[in-house]
């Protein structure tokens, strides 16, 4: 056996067996994480195919918004229009969005899904089915399942807590439903405001939405984009902005959307 050569130039030299076993762990790894659903591919997926479902919005009865209502806050500015949208992320995905920030979701003609959608809740004990009214205090809460739940709350701002670009007064979602998100709606005009308090709140008009303990007005911020994995987006505050003549601009204005009765799952926003 001594004329038999021990070497050869493809014999393999260092660290190849440790390589070897770390290559197989790792693909081993990735395959376990694949069959658990826990790669980030497939978590957005999960994600995007959940808080993008499409909801029917409610039908308004007689033209006025009423409790328990599911409706769209819609902002409208020109031809663009902008919707409350929640901030998902992918914490917390088997229980739904995690508490968090707000944005505008930017779009022509918008489509309701469990991320813009929002019940009319109450907060002094009125019964579903009977009419919002100016001046009354409500909240705004996610639908149930994905959503969480989740209600429109805002507070004062400070040094540690408000919007992330404008600096302003934030507002989020929160699990709780207290004082803080309370909120009440206003006539657009102020001129007519006292006139119409204690009247039912018509569905899909302008109008304002203040905030009860701050009294700022929400308001959608076009200057502050944000690029999401849902698109363009702007930052959603609360604070009132004014015009030279006192009166609030159209980033405070908003509309309760509600479906159209004539079409199914149509919004007065589909029409040309």
């Amino acid at each position: 056996m001594a004329h038999v050569r021990t070497y050869r130039p493809d014999v393999r030299v260092g660290n190849w067996r440790e390589d070897v076993t770390l290559e197989e762990d790792t693909l081993k790894d990735f395959l376990d994480r694949k069959e658990r659903g826990e790669l980030m591919v497939q978590k957005t997926g999960f994600l995007k195919q959940n808080i993008l479902k499409q909801v029917s919005l409610s039908v308004s009865v007689g033209g006025a918004v009423c409790f328990g209502d599911v409706v769209m806050l819609v902002n409208v500015c020109g031809d663009n229009s902008c919707s409350v949208s929640i901030y998902a992320d992918l914490t917390n995905l088997g229980e739904g969005p995690s508490p968090g920030s707000l944005w505008g979701q930017w779009g022509r003609s918008l489509q309701p899904c469990t991320r813009n959608a929002f019940i009319i809740s109450s907060v002094d004990g009125s019964a579903e089915g009977e009419p919002l009214r100016y001046n009354q205090s409500f909240a705004l809460r996610t639908t149930s399942g994905f959503a969480g739940g989740l209600y429109l709350t805002s507070d004062h701002k400070t040094f540690q807590k408000c919007a992330k670009k404008s600096r302003l007064q934030e507002v989020i979602m929160e699990h709780q439903a207290n004082f803080l998100s309370w909120w009440k709606v206003l006539h657009n005009d102020p001129q007519e405001r006292l006139e119409h308090e204690g009247l039912p709140v018509p569905a899909n008009s302008k109008v304002l939405i203040s905030h009860c303990k701050t009294n700022q007005a929400l308001a959608v911020l076009g200057q502050h984009i944000l690029w999401t994995p849902y698109g363009k987006e702007y930052e959603v505050t609360a604070h009132t902005f004014l015009d030279s003549h006192k009166a609030e601009r159209d980033i405070n204005h908003w509309l309760l959307l509600t479906a159209d009765p004539a079409g199914a799952r149509l919004t007065l926003l589909d029409h040309p």
